[in-house]
């Protein structure tokens, strides 16, 4: 990431569609085009990854195989699904993403269309099973027990029975009882496997386009994994858990910025003395799975794989936990086994100290560096511009901070006025004012732009200069996260002229 770019931060599921969430459909090539014309080289996404609690893109089902409500099922062919059948399934949500709405029914449509695939179409979806058979096995396997067992509950929706209560024999991946089951189900269990040949298909399709128009995809990947997911199950040994299958010990963070008690995650933590022997083959093999997905892998939470912070399971809040040694440089150097110069991104936020900050250094990897982080009163914060390095990514704010507009409009009076002198906006002009008349939020893009940062990310929201309802995700908060869209009146809002001037005026 030599060259000095720009790009938007976007959700695929926070664009149009008729379906209640963003695809990979028309939409998302009309995105691509809009970012293009105005001269932006990346598009951020979050995880593509199965979603799981509280619809988080950061609590997956399974950390290889991809979320089937971002699947366009207009594309499907009609001679899969007609027009007239998809009709049924529109829904009119444009400023929210309505998930229980899209859960439903893309699974139905998805259904109906694997119910109808031809000889030819099914010896495709087959080879692809097999060409991913180190991961898509245990997803299709995984997600048919569990459809039987809510089966069985009479209760598809809001139920999940963790794998921890499985019959033994299913429970342990017992081979016998894992054959039984396939040769019983087999046709559920390859529904799942058509569900990933499509999604597979489409996006790698989308992402072609983009980089064929010059845009890179800008990936994420969070460091944990969920308990309830195929990966913990496939894989027991390489996770701190019982004999049982429950964690010993869980993930999170102390407090910092986000929340006054730490996040507690509960997230099952890794086993490293088990996958140092195996010179970290599963936690690679991951790593290259997301680049097929993403040119650039930003990695979630990456002070973690320094040293993590190991919360007790029986602890109320992550206050409780203790930092414990992670893999460190033992897994870069595994990982350039593989692929000589990753393009990798550190997600370098929250409490770094000396150790970390030496870490990422000798890693070689771009961190961080996030304008709203910058006002601590402190001339060395790393998150003022002058202080920004080539080898970061600037942004004006991330997923888990409040929209730029939002930040500016909450600030006390005493930061807010330290902060329009430093931007050169006086009190008197519309620094709160949103869209394209925000002088505020112009005025600290400008400063991101002529940065020595060698990546500068907006988030779409501070693009259109909008407050705080539109705010992707609230750290801590279970519940309202994920839900923005980004409407195409909303693109109307972004001074188009002026974001263009930026790019061409400090070489981007």
């Amino acid at each position: 990431m030599g060259k000095r770019k720009a790009g938007v931060l976007l959700p695929v599921s926070a664009l149009m569609s008729e379906y209640g969430i963003g695809d990979f459909g028309e939409n998302a090539r009309f995105f691509v085009d809009y970012i293009t014309e105005i001269g932006f080289k990346v598009w951020q996404v979050l995880p593509i990854t199965t979603i799981g609690a509280g619809n988080s893109p950061y609590s997956a089902v399974s950390a290889f195989a991809g979320n089937y409500m971002l699947i366009d099922i207009t594309a499907l062919g009609d001679n899969l699904v007609t027009r007239e059948e998809l009709s049924q399934f529109v829904v009119i949500a444009p400023h929210k993403v309505e998930y229980h709405f899209a859960r439903m029914n893309k699974r139905k449509v998805l259904e109906l269309a694997y119910s109808r695939i031809d000889d030819e179409y099914r010896k495709n979806v087959l080879a692809f099973a097999e060409k991913e058979t180190s991961w898509l096995y245990d997803y299709a396997m995984y997600m048919s027990i569990r459809d039987k067992k809510l089966e069985s509950l009479e209760n598809k929706e809001g139920v999940n029975v963790e794998w921890q209560t499985w019959d033994a024999p299913l429970r342990d991946r017992k081979k016998d009882a894992l054959d039984k089951f396939y040769k019983e189900n087999s046709r559920l269990v390859e529904y799942y496997y058509f569900e990933q040949y499509v999604f597979f298909k489409q996006w790698l399709e989308l992402k072609e386009y983009a980089n064929d128009q010059g845009v890179e995809i800008f990936g994420d990947m969070p460091i944990y994994v969920s308990l309830n997911s195929s990966d913990v199950w496939a894989h027991r040994d390489i996770f701190m858990l019982d004999s049982d299958g429950n964690p010993t010990e869980v993930a999170g963070v102390p407090p910092d910025y986000f929340a006054k008690d730490g996040q507690l995650w509960g997230n099952p933590l890794y086993n490293y003395q088990k996958l140092k022997h195996r010179d970290y083959d599963w936690f690679i093999n991951r790593i290259l799975h997301n680049f097929k997905f993403y040119d650039i892998l930003r990695i979630d939470h990456f002070r973690g794989l320094c040293e993590y912070w190991s919360v007790p399971t029986t602890a109320l809040t992550a206050k409780e936990g203790e930092w414990k040694k992670g893999p460190g440089l033992d897994l870069w150097k595994a990982l350039r086994k593989k692929v000589k110069d990753p393009k990798i991104v550190a997600e370098d936020l929250g409490l770094i100290d000396g150790k970390v900050e030496q870490f990422l250094c000798d890693s070689g990897f771009p961190g961080m560096r996030v304008w709203q982080f910058g006002f601590d009163g402190t001339k060395t914060n790393p998150h003022l511009p002058y202080n920004y390095i080539k080898n970061c990514v600037a942004y004006t704010g991330t997923h888990d901070n409040d929209t730029t507009l939002g930040w500016l409009q909450k600030l006390d009076y005493l930061t807010r006025k330290n902060v329009l002198e430093y931007i050169g906006v006086s009190e008197s002009e519309s620094w709160g004012a949103g869209g394209r008349y925000s002088t505020g939020v112009h005025a600290i893009a400008r400063m991101l732009f002529e940065s020595s940062a060698n990546l500068v990310i907006m988030p779409v929201q501070d693009l259109c200069a909008y407050g705080s309802d539109t705010r992707i995700n609230v750290p801590g908060v279970a519940k309202g996260n994920w839900e923005y869209r980004c409407t195409l009146s909303a693109l109307d809002d972004v001074d188009i002229d002026y974001y263009r001037f930026l790019i061409n005026a400090y070489g981007r």
